[in-house]
């Protein structure tokens, strides 16, 4: 099909604008149609890119240098955000395993995958003659749970887990990504560089732990010396604009990202790191609008790097690696993940046997790979389209088995409270020391004893501030009368009566 004229892609067009704002305009509708078939929003970003381009509505768009450039920046920023949403002490009992998991677990994931690439597939990608390293990369893509996709769907789903899963989940995803992505740009490096090539096997082997090792090491440091620095700054800086206070923290992991890859270390996990340091550690006024601020930066991040790597997809050209992908896909989901899982949580007692099948079905894939894949692409791998068509084709797999799934399976498996209704604040936020603010819909048990707000008998220490009815804001007082339905902001702390 010809791309529509209309449609040509030009980043100096006036077209631009006005194809960006409907796309978006549309993404955004379609996020209630997830909602209501329990599909992932991202899923369904990635799918409009793929229905609006070169063989869908015909939107031509197949510069993968810039597709990288924006996915990585976005990548960033999306990690930042579930850095600074992460909350310490809730991460500090599952710290050693969502390292564990991150590293050994990738590791194993790599192994297992990329031998049965070689073993069992078969030509995956036909023009490296299926080389041993060429499955290894194809392996090392698609290693990573995605972080993208883990925070989106998350907190998309309102899961609540039990025991520790969701900090261990967002432990893992925002730190396997950057391990995958070292072993991507390595397996690269040793296909591309001639000096690298005549490497005896083991030599070379040695040569990757030590390169691994040094980007993990330099941007775990790079992490921490930037976050405790900028917990210092924000310390003697104050900005009463919400959003330059925003765009302020985010500028400092910015700077950890860069000079993580200034020093040799890996970038990502350095504005990972410090995002989590400056969350917990910094005093940071108004954090809670700050975080909703950078919410909407990472929804915006979200939606342009899928539709972006959603507009390079051509579904004509996966025909012919879909069955050795799906294979491939179908391997990872319930041996490899499960495996590296079981294996790497073996050494902790008290994990769970329904625990870990849950963590092995949460190997989401999503934009992490496939952005990964563009990598081979623009340094011209051999075989890289391929590598592209196989992770594209694995990770939507991933996003509608197992994210379509997480609800159902977190219910089977009893691993999930039940749906509290959202909380009300209307726009309001306490100081943690002052108590905190919860929602409480009237029923009608609480008006058996009597129908006004003095005849409730509330506890000491709970105060009602508001009382919200029909998009009406009521200041309480004793005597009103309550009636179902109403919507209690009710605030909760320490009582001197």
């Amino acid at each position: 099909m010809q791309p529509l004229a209309v449609f040509s892609v030009n980043l100096v067009s006036d077209n631009l604008l006005l194809l960006a704002s409907v796309l978006v305009f549309v993404a955004v509708l379609i996020t209630k149609v997830g909602v209501k078939l329990g599909a992932p929003s991202l899923l369904l970003f990635l799918l409009l890119g793929m229905a609006v381009g070169r063989e869908g509505l015909g939107l031509n768009f197949e510069d993968y240098e810039i597709a990288e450039s924006i996915g990585h920046f976005a990548m960033t920023v999306i990690l930042f955000t579930g850095g600074f949403e992460t909350i310490l002490h809730e991460t500090k009992p599952v710290m050693k395993k969502g390292i564990m998991l991150s590293t050994v677990g990738i590791c194993i994931t790599v192994i297992l995958t990329g031998f049965f690439i070689y073993f069992a597939t078969g030509r995956i990608i036909a023009d490296t003659g299926v080389s041993i390293l060429a499955c290894f990369l194809v392996a090392a893509v698609m290693s990573s749970t995605d972080s993208t996709s883990v925070f989106s769907v998350l907190n998309g789903k309102r899961l609540s887990l039990r025991s520790n899963l969701a900090p261990l989940l967002e432990l893992e995803s925002g730190s396997n990504d950057p391990v995958a992505y070292i072993l991507t740009i390595l397996m690269v490096k040793f296909m591309t560089e001639p000096s690298l090539q005549g490497l005896s096997t083991w030599v070379g082997a040695l040569a990757g732990i030590i390169v691994v090792l040094i980007q993990i090491l330099v941007g775990v440091a790079v992490g921490f010396g930037v976050g405790f620095g900028a917990k210092w700054l924000l310390s003697k800086i104050r900005l009463e604009n919400n959003s330059l206070m925003g765009i302020l923290v985010l500028s400092t992991g910015f700077f950890a990202n860069g000079l993580a890859s200034l020093l040799g270390g890996q970038g990502l996990l350095s504005i990972y790191i410090a995002a989590v340091i400056i969350s917990n550690k910094a005093d940071i006024p108004r954090k809670k609008e700050i975080a909703k601020f950078f919410d909407g930066i990472t929804w915006i991040m979200q939606l342009a790097m899928f539709l972006i790597l959603g507009l390079l997809a051509r579904p004509s050209s996966m025909v012919q690696v879909a069955l050795p992908a799906i294979l491939t896909g179908l391997f990872l989901l319930f041996v490899a993940r499960p495996a590296s899982v079981f294996l790497t949580l073996a050494p902790f007692k008290g994990v769970k046997f329904k625990e870990k099948l849950f963590v092995s079905w949460v190997g989401l894939k999503g934009a992490g790979p496939i952005l990964f894949a563009l990598y081979p692409v623009v340094h011209e791998v051999q075989g890289a389209g391929d590598i592209f068509n196989v992770v594209f084709i694995v990770s939507l797999m991933s996003l509608i088995l197992q994210g379509m799934s997480l609800t159902p399976v977190a219910k089977w498996l009893n691993l999930s409270y039940p749906e509290d209704p959202e909380v009300e604040s209307f726009g309001m936020e306490l100081p943690e020391e002052m108590g905190m603010l919860s929602d409480h819909i009237v029923t009608p048990d609480d008006l058996s004893a009597g129908k006004t707000l003095r005849e409730l008998h509330l506890p000491h220490g709970i105060r009602v501030m508001m009382v919200k009815r029909e998009g009406k804001f009521l200041v309480p007082h004793g005597s009103m009368e309550l009636m179902e339905g109403d919507h209690l902001i009710i605030v909760m702390g320490e009582s001197d009566d």
